[in-house]
């Protein structure tokens, strides 16, 4: 199988219970015990939850209330987000000496372009070894990674042996590869989408290699575009050092519920003045402020209003965030209400590629 692109050698670089790892490397006292960053037992949601509390089906995202019934002797432990960065900033620092192309997708994971890199090393699986093998020894957390020929398949490689294990695919085994894996495990196949997909017959990837680009963007939109040339590995993103945020947000989540909108206007205040921060220290504006209300039942409702011209004032933020608060009436009362900026001055319009028909050369080293 051939093609004209160039193939490259991609890394996915993910931290194993970044969070949590990184409260038991400062606790040694909390290693071996279930750990839940965030939430309690009476409130809050949990960030991130180490393997030990994972054990009991604790989840990121899950209520304390909920982490704490099914793991009772569970420990809590506030978040330290400044302390999480400085740790990934040592991180990335490793990452950096390899090559300039570092794509950061959150604190705690990166894509990384080695194809031509800084250690003149051939080979992305020994490279890989060598990043996990430094960040264990240099900042003393384990890190998993996947390795492969494009972005997608080296996101989907890395959570095979985790955690503190790695995955290489190399190009001639990609397409077996994506055949035989679950559907769930493709990255970006959500819940929700892997239950339509099971509906529909699909149970894996060589499942879906039977649908017809027509069935699948009929059923998923422009997304059964995307299903339909992953599937075939084909991805052709680039690993981009320099990622443009689509929007800019700040949100706070309140130790007791607040049931009117007069209780909410000087939270909002505050949130709006922390998003201003972030804003200028970004020099970043925007046109579309959006309203993130969350009920005390866990239901989400977003009100969000595009205004003519950019804004990033305080001010002027503030004044939308209550126009939409006053909307329409609240369902219940609140434990969380945030506020973002979308439409940013940062973004560029966007070029729909044509789609390719790519296949994968055989001969490549990895």
């Amino acid at each position: 199988m051939e093609t004209d692109l160039p193939l490259r050698k991609i890394i996915h670089v993910d931290m194993d219970a970044f969070y949590a790892s990184v409260e038991e490397l400062d606790d040694p006292e909390l290693k071996g015990k279930p750990v839940a960053v965030g939430g309690s037992e009476k409130r809050g949601v949990v960030s991130a939850a180490n393997y030990e509390a994972r054990k009991y089906g604790v989840r990121s995202a899950m209520s304390g209330y909920l982490a704490k019934k099914n793991c009772p002797q569970i420990i809590f432990v506030k978040p330290r987000f400044s302390r999480y960065k400085e740790i990934s900033k040592q991180i990335r620092s490793i990452f950096f000496e390899y090559t300039d192309l570092v794509e950061p997708l959150s604190l705690d994971e990166a894509y990384l372009d080695v194809t031509v890199n800084k250690k003149g090393n051939p080979s992305a699986t020994l490279i890989a070894k060598e990043i996990r093998q430094r960040i264990l020894e240099e900042v003393g957390l384990a890190a998993s990674a996947g390795i492969s020929i494009n972005k997608f398949i080296a996101k989907v490689a890395s959570d095979i042996n985790k955690p503190n294990g790695q995955k290489t695919v190399n190009p001639e085994e990609v397409l077996q590869f994506l055949e035989n894996l679950e559907i769930r495990k493709f990255y970006g196949v959500g819940k929700v989408t892997a239950q339509k997909m099971y509906k529909l017959g699909i149970f894996t990837g060589k499942d879906l290699k039977t649908k017809s680009l027509d069935f699948l963007k009929e059923h998923f939109g422009k997304s059964g575009g995307h299903y339909y040339q992953v599937v075939r590995g084909i991805h052709t993103s680039e690993v981009k050092p320099h990622r443009t945020p689509k929007s800019v947000g700040a949100e706070r989540t309140f130790s007791e519920n607040l049931s009117s909108e007069v209780f909410m206007l000087e939270r909002l205040e505050h949130i709006a003045t922390e998003l201003e921060r972030r804003l200028n220290t970004s020099k970043i504006a925007g046109k579309t402020v959006t309203l993130k209300i969350k009920y005390s039942d866990f239901t989400l409702n977003t009100r969000s209003k595009t205004l003519p011209y950019y804004i990033s004032d305080k001010g002027l933020i503030l004044e939308t965030a209550k126009e939409l608060l006053y909307q329409e009436e609240l369902q219940n009362s609140v434990r969380l209400l945030g506020i973002s900026l979308a439409n940013l001055n940062t973004e560029k319009k966007k070029v729909t590629p044509q789609e390719e028909t790519v296949s994968v050369q055989l001969k490549f080293d990895f």
